[in-house]
């Protein structure tokens, strides 16, 4: 099973109730700019906070297959012999070194971050691998 990581959660929740601190300073002190970047802020990561406290678990598995997060807040079940490829797709930019993990189902290109995994990609991948072939 593999979850966001819990600190970077309470970072999300920091940085939305820091913008809407912000927000309201900036309103009682009559800044119209400052209340207008600050509402869209907040509510954005707010919706990211959110949402990783709906749905922690990003991708799990079992015996039958992998269950994935799908949409917002829900899931879905995919059986392994639906799973068409496991890669990880590397790339650098900037001189910083990215990855993200990629389960193609045919219909669907399920990405995940390291972020969301709380883990390396690189190494979700394989134990993947090794749990298909099982």
């Amino acid at each position: 099973m593999w979850r966001v990581r819990r600190e970077l959660v309470a970072v999300k929740i920091l940085a939305a109730v820091t913008c809407a601190a912000l927000g309201g300073y900036w309103y009682l002190s009559g800044d119209v700019r400052g209340v207008i970047l600050a509402v869209p802020a907040t509510l954005l990561v707010g919706a990211m906070a959110l949402r990783d406290l709906l749905v922690p678990v990003r991708l799990a598995t079992d015996a039958s297959g992998i269950t994935v997060a799908h949409g917002y807040a829900g899931s879905r079940h995919v059986p392994w012999d639906q799973i068409e490829d496991i890669k990880v797709d590397v790339r650098t930019r900037y001189g910083r070194r990215s990855e993200m993990l990629e389960i193609d189902t045919g219909d669907n290109l399920h990405l995940f971050s390291r972020s969301d995994l709380g883990a390396s990609p690189t190494e979700v991948a394989a134990e993947l691998r090794r749990l298909r072939a099982a």
